[in-house]
């Protein structure tokens, strides 16, 4: 019984550390972090609101 629970520990706990993040130093694995898709979002929610202003503006006159 006692080799059943080593061994599920042993997986349990096995694939977590072999998730750990490698080197902070070196080049990034991921082309897009964080920052970019926050600019990007930004990007496009300020044209949203420049296109429905320009678009309601054209409709008053």
């Amino acid at each position: 019984m006692n080799r059943y629970k080593i061994l599920i520990a042993l997986l349990f706990f096995c694939f977590p550390l072999m998730a750990q993040p490698g080197d902070p130093g070196g080049d990034p694995d991921v082309p897009i972090s964080g920052i970019e898709v926050l600019i990007g979002a930004g990007a496009l929610l300020g044209a949203k609101k420049i296109y429905t202003r320009r678009k309601s503006s054209q409709k008053n006159r």
